[in-house]
């Protein structure tokens, strides 16, 4: 790692992917179907598919030949992560206010009708990523939640995701990845129907797909490298430190593993600590790269410029290991998952806790938040009057109405006026 004065703002692109390329992809897809998906697959993927839909015998039995342990780590994961999805749920509520007599304006909490939840399978296969996306679809009350992830070497989706898939209550698992499965999820094949919202983590062509097609259905955001920084003083436990880091490095080449410190003994003994736990680290030749490219510690005036460096970055895993950890916390307003202090590490997020792993990177903290129950509702208002009760609306409206030159407005609002 390297000791810097401060940390650069936050890369904006997503990749390397060709759009042009893309978009031929999405258009096959779009009008020739299955034929597409399949001849796709076939050239990227190298895989030749019995089915576009998984059997949901399948599904069972990859569950019923998990081994015990990982079938014991996924269901303890998955309650937690159904309990704080279904806390969401409850946090957002249905009304209806009465603005005036006999005029109401109401909210409605929809969920979207048919989400697709795409889970990567490519280093590395994730089976907490179907959990993390289809949970809170189901919980939200989506009433179609398809899984789309690249086939591998039996034409089937990774065991572990399957498994995930039919412990998450997922209505279907499509054996496609890549742009290709954007396409289908968002323009409907005959054995994949179209979505309303496309959700999940992928590579830059999987994200260049996701904005293209963005529009013609929902999407959570925009992926770009995986992120974390770590806030630390004299008090942090180093080795927790840079094991939470290298944690995120290993990810990908393109990984980002940040600090920020007041302190730059800390900074030089955490670049030393990260190089230890590296030499054994299985995944060093990854990690490692990722490490010389973008692992950074930036030693700062103090606790306030801490801070404000968080926030300017607006990273996608925060943690705050100092003395204090919550008063830090409280002034920490831009980041996609908070971990206060040293106990909280990221990757219980990853995994377990409840909170979805899918999260704003790229700086998007600023201004939104990972996904969530939320993510799959549609807050939608609605408007009622008794009769006889607009009688001061319809005049206003009528009024403002030609104050912008909209006659035709106007004479609508005073159709209402009694006759």
């Amino acid at each position: 790692m390297r000791i810097v004065d401060a940390l650069p703002p936050p890369e904006t692109g997503a990749g390397s992917a060709d759009p042009a390329v893309v978009a031929e992809i999405l258009r096959d897809v779009q009008q020739r179907g299955d034929a597409a998906l399949h001849d796709w697959t076939r050239k990227f993927d190298r895989r030749e598919l019995e089915a576009l839909t998984v059997p949901p015998q399948l599904l069972r039995r990859a569950f019923a030949e998990l081994d015990a342990a990982d079938r014991q780590a996924l269901e303890h994961a998955a309650r937690n992560i159904r309990a704080y999805a279904e806390a969401q749920l409850h946090s957002i509520q249905p009304f209806s206010l009465e603005i005036e007599p006999g005029v109401f304006a109401a909210q409605r909490i929809v969920p979207v009708d048919r989400a697709a939840c795409y889970v990567p399978g490519g280093r590395y296969p994730l089976p907490s990523t179907v959990l993390m996306t289809v949970l809170p679809a189901v919980v939200a009350g989506v009433r179609e939640v398809i899984v789309l992830s690249p086939p591998g070497p039996d034409g089937w989706p990774n065991r572990a995701i399957l498994a995930a898939a039919h412990l998450a209550g997922a209505t279907a698992v499509h054996p496609v990845g890549g742009v290709q499965a954007i396409g289908a999820a968002a323009h409907g094949t005959h054995s994949i129907a179209a979505c309303d919202l496309i959700v999940g983590p992928g590579n830059a062509w999987v994200t260049e797909a996701k904005r293209q097609v963005f529009g013609r259905v929902g999407i959570d955001a925009l992926a770009g490298p995986s992120e974390v920084l770590v806030l630390l003083d004299r008090t942090a436990d180093l080795a927790k430190v840079a094991a939470d880091l290298l944690a995120q490095a290993e990810h990908d080449p393109d990984a980002h593993a940040l600090a920020v410190t007041d302190d730059r003994s800390v900074a030089e003994a955490l670049c030393a600590e990260v190089q230890r736990q590296l030499e054994t680290l299985p995944t060093k030749a990854v990690a490692a790269e990722a490490i010389a490219r973008h692992g950074l510690v930036a030693v700062v005036r103090d606790r306030a410029a801490m801070v404000a460096a968080a926030n300017a970055r607006a990273p996608e895993h925060l943690e705050i290991c100092t003395q204090q950890p919550e008063e830090l916390a409280e002034k920490c307003t831009s980041y996609g998952g908070l971990f206060i202090g040293g106990e909280a590490a990221e990757v219980f997020g990853d995994y377990c806790v409840g909170p979805s792993h899918v999260l704003p990177t790229v700086g998007a903290g600023r201004y939104t938040g990972g996904l969530s129950v939320h993510t799959f509702l549609k807050v939608l208002s609605a408007q009622s009057a008794r009769p006889g009760s607009v009688r001061g609306l319809a005049r206003t409206a009528a009024h403002l109405a030609r104050m912008e030159g909209l006659e035709g407005h106007a004479r609508a609002a005073e159709q209402r006026l009694p006759k």
